[in-house]
């Protein structure tokens, strides 16, 4: 039975509703209503919530209590919660009071620290962060976390988010001035010796939030690398700081028609790109990776994991698992996959063993991936399902992996039926190998899945023997293996290609 589960999350800048359904082994985000309401506006003047600010956040707490009673989620089910604007403002108390009458939504008001921590858990659940620096900045505040073992020890919030910032130091409707930039540059500086330990942390920095995914999609953009969603990607210093001179070159009205970036973030996305670089600045660090995961991951998660903190074991091994049980092809539902898995692995761990290749351990796990993957695409249709499935894939991605990693697991996903695999659009995103990593890839898990062609588990395992240079393939089966010898006896063209060997089955 799914369980549906809805965060509120009232933010300074912009409440957003997301839905988590879970069940089976397997959970996914499957909807979400987003609306720019900008109740932190005029806060850091007045010290409190205007009433224009508070008409639009009632207005949308009523669409998003309508929205899940209308959805059958019930009231228990629905887990509001309010960050820095409403915690900093004088007349919060008043206006959740009035909000949570119309509405019907109970909201809980985090501290600085519940919010860090929230978006501690998002990052480390959705990562593979396990010692360095959680960065958070939203319209009101910034949390930086520094993580130790993957469990955090030091957590912090500052007012430093990209609204409160942008009107206290950019105001106006020109291009930014070199001594207003200056001036919010010494003022976060100023702020982060709070943090000493920020310098000492390592060079892993993970950001979440709205200000980072748009940074990110405007960086790949600028780089015209091949997009597959922000998931993964790093943003370097040296991108950052050409973005932010950019970005202060224009108007805001300019910066809303800036390629990655969101209109209605169009006059606040600077203050919050030069948060974010001073903050890299001060820590030493040369990137920072991008997550989708954000506070309401984090609250999705303490819902929906066990344990103290509620962490995923493996995040990749829990994002592969969980993207394969939502088409009902993990292994616990689907024999075919779970034994073209092992037939792949069996191939690549043997052939390593014979001094074929070398066996590398990513690659490996990547094997497996795709393999657990091949099929999801069937979901769609049988015909092209190998397209299908990597769109599901590259468009679903895989919190912990690269970019490049995805990109492989991807495209050997693509040819695990046919054709000749490729890097194709994903080529600016590889380093030196992964053309080779694909093809071998490619052809064992094409291999495995002709071994296991007819679906009935008959070949128990593939055994390799190296002879004069030729690889031989000796079938460990239950009966007339036939089709699968008739299948795999038509891959020696790829097997060449991977493994610059001869195959006979």
């Amino acid at each position: 039975m799914a369980e549906q589960i809805a965060v509120a999350d009232l933010g300074s800048n912009s409440f957003r509703l997301v839905v988590f359904t879970a069940a089976d082994g397997w959970w996914k985000r499957t909807d979400e209503i987003y609306e720019a309401v900008r109740i932190g506006e005029g806060l850091a003047a007045t010290g409190e919530l205007g009433e224009p600010g508070m008409a639009r956040a009632q207005a949308t707490m009523e669409v998003f209590a309508h929205f899940c009673s209308a959805s059958g989620i019930e009231p228990g089910a629905v887990l509001a919660v309010a960050t820095s604007a409403i915690r900093d403002a004088s007349n919060s108390a008043q206006f959740l009071e009035r909000a949570q009458a119309a509405s019907g939504l109970r909201v809980r008001v985090l501290s600085g620290e519940e919010e860090a921590r929230y978006g501690y858990l998002a990052a480390v659940n959705s990562t593979t962060l396990s010692d360095g620096v959680m960065l958070d900045i939203g319209g009101g505040s910034m949390q930086l976390v520094h993580v130790v073992g993957r469990h955090s020890r030091e957590l912090d919030s500052w007012r430093l988010g990209a609204v409160r910032m942008s009107e206290r130091f950019l105001p106006g409707d020109g291009p930014a001035k070199p001594k207003q930039i200056r001036e919010l540059v010494g003022y976060v500086t100023a702020k982060l010796e709070r943090a000493p330990w920020l310098g000492r942390c390592g060079p892993r920095l993970v950001g979440i939030g709205g200000t980072i995914r748009n940074l990110a999609a405007a960086a790949q953009r600028d780089l015209e690398v091949a997009e597959a969603g922000v998931q993964g990607f790093v943003i370097t210093r040296k991108e950052l700081d050409r973005l932010v001179e950019d970005l202060a070159s224009r108007t805001p009205a300019e910066r809303a028609k800036f390629p990655g970036i969101k209109p209605s973030r169009g006059d606040i996305i600077l203050g919050g790109a030069i948060v974010v670089q001073t903050v890299m600045a001060v820590g030493g660090f040369e990137g920072i990776e991008v997550t989708e995961a954000g506070l309401r991951e984090g609250v999705f998660f303490e819902h929906h994991l066990d344990g103290d903190p509620p962490l995923f074991e493996d995040v990749r091994h829990a994002s592969v698992v969980n993207l394969a049980a939502q088409y009902d092809m993990d292994p616990a539902h689907s024999p075919h996959t779970a034994h073209v898995a092992r037939l792949a692995l069996g191939l690549f761990d043997e052939l390593a063993a014979a001094g074929v290749h070398e066996g590398e351990a990513v690659e490996r796990e990547l094997l497996w991936a795709a393999a657990l993957l091949h099929d999801i695409g069937m979901t769609v249709d049988y015909d092209d399902h190998h397209k299908h499935s990597r769109y599901l894939v590259l468009n679903a991605g895989l919190p912990g992996f690269e970019q490049r990693e995805l990109a492989l697991i991807g495209q050997a996903v693509r040819y695990h039926r046919k054709g000749t695999p490729s890097l194709g659009p994903f080529a600016s995103l590889a380093v030196k190998g992964d053309e080779e990593r694909l093809n071998r890839m490619s052809a064992c898990l094409r291999l495995a899945e002709d071994l296991e062609r007819s679906r009935d588990q008959l070949v128990r395992a593939a055994h390799v023997a190296v002879e004069d240079g030729t690889v031989r393939l000796d079938l460990d089966s239950e009966g007339d293996d036939r089709v699968p010898r008739w299948a795999a006896g038509r891959e020696t063209d790829l097997f060449a290609r991977a493994f610059d060997r001869q195959l006979t089955v």
